[in-house]
């Protein structure tokens, strides 16, 4: 497992690369070394996190509504593509034969949570979870743009697309630039977690490869 693609694509630094290693490796690649228990811890921290953001934005929606705005955050379905798009999926250590572990994707994500904030805090944990979910009310499993550039790029044996990413916002109110440089251009977007940037300027890549016709 190279520790240092995943920590570029989580945009967290480990001090103890142990953390990471467990927080991907699954109980059919190791029955004592796996992230089993940091799932289940990284499930609750991401809940407080989920629960105290939408209290401070959203409160005045009601219990019932808080509650549905959590579980578009926080549920398998809505994390499965995160942790596809942050490259989760590919480096996780899998038993043999373990292929359809769907369950796997999501969990991971969680793990990653708790390996955080066991390693930095819960203010690192939180900078993660800003930075990667969106809490605006939009669906996680929105269109995805950077897979669909990935696929149209690979498919014409072209380099995969690099995402240059800033920090310009503060630790309360955090914001990320989101640079990416194709077809002799730069493609720029600013929003309040990597995710929202991201797709933005794949989408962006997109519509004017499609306009040059590319």
């Amino acid at each position: 497992m190279d520790l240092s693609l995943v920590e570029k694509n989580i945009g967290y630094t480990f001090r103890d690369k142990n953390l990471l290693r467990r927080a991907l490796t699954l109980a059919s690649a190791d029955p004592d070394f796996n992230n089993q228990t940091l799932e289940f811890f990284g499930d609750a921290i991401l809940e407080f996190i989920a629960s105290e953001r939408l209290y401070k934005h959203f409160r005045g929606e009601g219990e019932g509504a808080l509650t549905e705005r959590r579980k578009s955050i926080v549920s398998d379905a809505a994390l499965t593509p995160v942790s596809k798009s942050l490259g989760l999926d590919g480096l996780l250590t899998r038993g043999a034969g373990d292929v359809n572990n769907k369950k796997a994707v999501p969990s991971a994500y969680e793990a990653l949570v708790a390996a955080i904030y066991l390693d930095g805090g819960m203010r690192s944990a939180k900078n993660f979870v800003f930075s990667t979910l969106d809490f605006s009310g939009g669906s996680q499993t929105a269109k995805n743009y950077k897979g669909e550039l990935q696929e149209e790029l690979q498919s014409r044996r072209r380099p995969l697309p690099v995402y240059e990413i800033q920090t310009v916002g503060t630790q309360r109110e955090p914001k990320f630039r989101v640079t990416l440089k194709l077809f002799g251009k730069n493609f720029d977007a600013e929003a309040e977690n990597i995710k929202t940037a991201e797709q933005s300027v794949a989408k962006s890549a997109l519509d004017y490869m499609r306009e040059i016709k590319w």
